[in-house]
């Protein structure tokens, strides 16, 4: 199904745009923003078969031949922007597509509804191309523009559309969603809200991940066991983590999370808002031998690793020096 009523969170961009179709309001460009991932495809998806519905309101009845034509991509007048070049949006794809196509009256519906996704691709020519439509567009036309880098894009075309900026989803309804959608254990379901912050493709992504459970087998099994290690062992689990697709940033996110827990555990004696609360006696033992200053420590450096690994910093040397700092703190 695609309704509003099936977005996770977002209720500020469900709002503004339910009212805006039920006041027969709507605005001829729209921006988007958002991670990646976010779910912005799925809003432009409701919004453009709500804008379609023969049946008008507020949400997409699902039933009619509009909205039928829409949940399988094959409206007539609901156009998604392609490119071929992957890393790019030509002039030629904004001319073609947009341009010239609008000038056409709509086929079947009220409305002709362009979706330009990743629209931080745009070169500087395609934009101000696409700037002409924007600053006198038919009435009939509305342009939703969907990027996760809204500084890409020229001043004067964010100026000329409505901003909906995507929201990080809260971890309880990304934990919710995991479990009655797609049937995700509790505990596992609460590991990857976690880590998703509160981006519920991201989520997604990671339940069905075999990578993710893998990296996360390898870091845990590190960190439990580091205070014992020698750096040989811990440099060559280390280089092992590089073997999978995640990137190393989530491995360094799960060390994070792990002893966020540990410093909540020490704090607090409570189990039950551990995200690792499955490792509670290995929590309770790293919590007991650590300081608190050893623990920010350690959480300082695993952001000192990121930025440093962002900096293109060598990555042996890098981790060398993380899982020192580690090491040395818990």
């Amino acid at each position: 199904m695609a309704q509003f009523k099936d977005i996770i969170g977002q209720e500020q961009i469900k709002e503004h745009l339910r009212n805006a179709l039920l006041a027969d309001k709507v605005s001829h460009a729209y921006l988007i923003s958002g991670e990646k991932s976010s779910g912005k495809e799925f809003i432009a998806k409701v919004f453009a078969m709500a804008l379609q519905c023969e049946r008008g309101g507020a949400e997409p009845c699902q039933e009619c031949h509009s909205c039928k034509q829409a949940l399988s991509d094959n409206h007539p007048d609901i156009v998604r922007v392609t490119h071929e070049k992957p890393n790019t949006i030509s002039v030629d794809d904004i001319r073609v597509q947009v341009n010239h196509d609008v000038a056409l009256k709509p086929y079947s519906g009220s409305h002709k509804v362009y979706i330009i996704n990743e629209a931080e691709k745009m070169t500087p020519q395609a934009q101000n191309a696409l700037l002409k439509t924007l600053e006198e567009p038919p009435s009939y036309a509305v342009i939703l523009l969907l990027t996760s880098n809204v500084s890409a894009l020229l001043p004067t075309i964010v100026s000329r559309c409505v901003a909906l900026n995507m929201k990080p989803v809260a971890d309880d309804l990304v934990k919710k969603y995991l479990m009655e959608q797609l049937k995700v254990t509790d505990y596992r379901a609460e590991i990857c809200a976690a880590f998703a912050r509160g981006n519920i493709g991201r989520a997604k992504a990671l339940a069905s991940s075999e990578d993710f459970d893998n990296v996360k087998a390898e870091a845990l099994s590190l960190l439990k066991y580091i205070g014992d290690m020698d750096l040989s062992e811990v440099i060559a689990a280390v280089k092992k983590i590089t073997e999978y697709k995640l990137e190393i940033n989530d491995y360094l996110d799960i060390c994070a999370i792990w002893y966020r827990d540990v410093l909540l555990f020490k704090a607090t004696h409570d189990a039950n808002h551990l995200v690792f609360r499955e490792e509670i006696q290995t929590l309770r033992r790293i919590a007991q031998r650590s300081s608190y200053e050893g623990i920010e420590t350690i959480l300082k450096a695993l952001e000192n690793a990121k930025r440093r690994l962002d900096a293109n910093v060598n990555f042996e040397l890098t981790m060398e020096l993380l899982m020192l700092t580690i090491q040395e703190n818990s």
